[in-house]
């Protein structure tokens, strides 16, 4: 038996963020490997403009390298979407039989859990939930616990350097033409600029 974290998102694109959160996740939980777990076409983003799949796909691998313990898993990109956070455990569960699937996610996605796709089967479909911890989040997970029973028992904070960057914040300042390489991986900084993504 595997822990293994799941760590899904847009990527668009990805950030040093994420990849602090995934390593402190994999450490402080015990976790043998991240999967990365691109999503094609996300239900919450309905309406929002998103950069090609082929272009996030690359960002991403690139941004994982050949570190061991991060996996990209497709386990997404053959099916139709909507592309919902509950099927996903379902399908990494039979890729997965017996290991403990431990869902990753920012507190902004705890802020939101009462809104996705049947939240109260997602909460059970996960071993663990692990949440990187950010000031306010104990009265988030409180108005959580009103809406989905038994979540707070799946919670598991981890505790990693404040970073306020994100993804949105990176392509607004690519519009804005305000700098934000140092965000990024170089060879992901690099591959925005050759893919022209982001601009105004």
């Amino acid at each position: 038996m595997a822990r293994l974290g799941i760590f899904g998102g847009t990527f668009d694109p990805p950030h040093i963020g994420h990849l602090v959160l995934a390593a402190e996740a994999q450490n402080q939980l015990k976790l043998e490997r991240v999967l990365w777990v691109l999503t094609p076409d996300p239900p919450h983003k309905e309406g929002l403009l998103i950069s090609p799949l082929e272009f996030r796909l690359k960002l991403l691998e690139t941004e994982l390298g050949d570190d061991p313990a991060f996996w990209l898993s497709r386990v997404d990109f053959d099916r139709p979407p909507p592309h919902y956070a509950l099927d996903t455990m379902r399908l990494l569960a039979q890729q997965f039989p017996g290991d403990e699937l431990v869902y990753l996610m920012g507190s902004d996605s705890l802020r939101d859990l009462p809104t996705w796709h049947q939240p109260l089967e997602f909460i059970k479909s996960c071993k663990e939930i692990g949440v990187m911890h950010r000031p306010g989040d104990l009265a988030r997970l409180d108005e959580a616990e009103t809406k989905i029973p038994g979540v707070s028992v799946k919670i598991r904070w981890i505790l990693a350097p404040l970073l306020q960057i994100s993804s949105t914040d990176i392509r607004q300042r690519a519009r804005d033409g305000r700098p934000y390489r140092y965000f990024l991986p170089p060879e992901v900084y690099r591959l925005i600029k050759e893919f022209r993504l982001y601009r105004g």
